[in-house]
């Protein structure tokens, strides 16, 4: 198949205004839409930039998917943050109480440091290796 490409995933959150002020305000993500749909539903998605793959925040509405906050990839690094300057966004995501799990650390793909979100879904902000 050609043609096909990932433009969105589904994150499910507590509350639209808290995950968008989150994503926004502290991880810098562009509010891309936030449409209301009635009955309190929105559709609010925010995008790490003008490439790759945005967010939309679900509001949980059901117990099971009140359950899965925080918990969306099983416990794994769900989500892959990329940047051209690690230590620019490293020490704003520190300024801002962006909460690391581990020191950065440097790999043969690029250096990276694993952060937990607002709701515990974790990430790698990874700074990709430059091709020789």
């Amino acid at each position: 198949m050609t043609g096909l490409s990932l433009f969105q995933i589904t994150l499910v959150v507590d509350d639209y205004d808290r995950a968008k002020s989150y994503y926004c305000g502290v991880l810098g993500f562009e509010c891309v839409e936030d449409t209301a749909q009635g009955e309190g539903k929105r559709w609010v998605v925010v995008r790490p930039g003008k490439d790759g793959v945005a967010l939309l925040l679900a509001k949980a509405a059901t117990d099971t998917q009140k359950a899965a906050i925080g918990n969306q990839t099983g416990g794994r690094v769900g989500f892959f943050l990329s940047t051209d300057d690690f230590s620019r966004d490293h020490s704003s995501f520190l300024e801002k109480g962006v909460k690391f799990l581990e020191q950065p650390r440097t790999m043969p793909y690029g250096t990276v440091a694993v952060f937990e979100d607002i709701y515990g879904n974790t990430w790698d902000l990874l700074e990709p290796a430059k091709s020789s």
